[in-house]
């Protein structure tokens, strides 16, 4: 009678799934952006499943992303802050299945304020200019004090005071601020100062909230965090690849 042959090699390790969950939009440029996003996540982690969900406007939802998913997942909120997307919508999702957990929000974080202060000097800041840091907004008061931390984080990394001005659902609205900024820059050196107001767009990629913010009454408004026609920061794929880590 032969001796059954006893396997000593352990069972292959299911791999998580990264979902990288970004808003959404209908701009056809910002849906360019944030895939450039994730695709290069995928490049820098080929072993990696990475797929690409959204909180709203785009399709396939998260909910339906999950369905979709053979073992455990780690959704990403590709979301510079950490409100009711991410504390409800995504919480919710990821609760209805046993292997699916949800990362922290990719803000606030250094690398983030590195692009952003990135983005000011391609945009020509002088040291006679007053910034703005331009946000989406949010009703959720936790979501506002991220934002409220970058503003703080981008002004040591810059060593200028920085103030904050929101797109929707916050205040002081963006307009507002621009206005106020304006209004201090000349009271502190005079009409004709060759200071300009400045806007910093905290925004993750082109779409109907940086096109509201292009038009706030600026003096020049910078680019967002991504843009199609460039490479993403590669912070950013490393921030993302970390927030999957957690």
């Amino acid at each position: 009678m032969s001796t059954p042959v006893v396997s000593l090699t352990a069972p292959a390790r299911v791999k998580t799934a990264l979902v990288a969950a970004s808003h959404g939009t209908s701009s056809p440029v910002g849906q360019a952006a944030v895939r450039g996003l994730v695709d290069a996540v995928a490049r820098r982690r080929p072993e990696l499943h990475v797929v690409q969900s959204f909180v709203d406007v785009q399709q396939p939802d998260v909910p339906v992303t999950l369905a979709g998913v053979d073992g455990p997942a780690r959704v990403v909120p590709l979301l510079l802050s950490a409100g009711y997307h991410v504390h409800v919508d995504l919480a919710e999702a990821a609760a209805a299945y046993r292997r699916v957990e949800v990362s922290p929000a990719l803000g606030p974080d250094q690398r983030l304020v590195n692009v952003l202060a990135q983005r000011l000097k391609e945009a020509g800041l002088g040291r006679h200019d007053r910034v703005v840091l331009a946000a989406a907004g949010s009703t959720d008061p936790r979501a506002v004090a991220d934002c409220e931390l970058t503003a703080r984080m981008l002004a040591r990394t810059l060593n200028m005071p920085v103030a904050t001005g929101y797109i929707s659902a916050a205040l002081p609205k963006l307009a507002d601020s621009v206005v106020t900024e304006r209004a201090a820059l000349r009271s502190s050196n005079g009409e004709g100062s060759p200071g300009r107001v400045v806007v910093s767009s905290y925004l993750l990629a082109p779409g109907y909230f940086a096109s509201l913010a292009a038009r706030c009454g600026a003096d020049i408004v910078t680019r967002p965090l991504l843009v199609p026609e460039e490479e993403p920061p590669q912070d950013l794929v490393s921030l993302v690849l970390e927030r999957f880590s957690v």
